[in-house]
């Protein structure tokens, strides 16, 4: 979960970015099937990473999603399947009669950023357990709690900037 949430994901949104990306200089439609492989990659992880805690608390005879962290997780989990499937008339445009593509463009970063955010919320609550503060000292707390926030504050930045501020031009 961790890897799909704290790496794919926020790498997948990178890769539009100007200052940040590691393909920067590739053309867009590369950079969206990119984007699409590495979005895949963390809904498996996810899925997969999901599938392995519900089975560890079977197998413990533990109760499911009793934490808030548990629950922004099972949450994030849907909402990163759903926006998955929402992302397909990107895709194939052809799909969405009706819809411009900057309209479905714009939806698609909006929803996506809230998917990020809630990703980021769960991380935050995973770091708040009992289990990973008994784990790690102070400083190694904040050091790891520092990283999603971070994230999330440039990833808002990245897509308010590229989406919001267009549609302000447009108006």
């Amino acid at each position: 979960m961790t890897v799909a949430f704290g790496f794919l994901m926020t790498e997948a949104i990178l890769l539009f970015s100007p200052h940040g990306s590691l393909i920067k200089r590739f053309p867009h439609k590369t950079k969206g099937r990119v984007h699409w492989i590495l979005q895949s990659l963390c809904g498996c992880c996810a899925v997969l990473g999901l599938a392995a805690i519900f089975y560890n608390k079977y197998l413990n005879g533990k109760a499911h999603f009793t934490s808030w962290h548990g629950l922004v997780g099972l949450i994030t989990v849907c909402v990163v399947c759903v926006q998955s499937l929402a992302a397909v008339p990107l895709i194939y445009h052809s799909l969405a009669k009706g819809w411009s593509l900057a309209k479905l463009k714009r939806y698609h970063a909006a929803s996506g950023l809230v998917t990020f955010l809630l990703g980021s919320t769960s991380l935050l609550l995973g770091l708040c357990s009992s289990w990973f503060t008994a784990s790690v000292g102070v400083y190694a707390w904040y050091l790891a709690a520092i990283c999603p926030a971070l994230s999330a504050v440039i990833i808002m930045n990245q897509v308010s900037s590229a989406y919001i501020a267009k549609k302000r031009l447009q108006s």
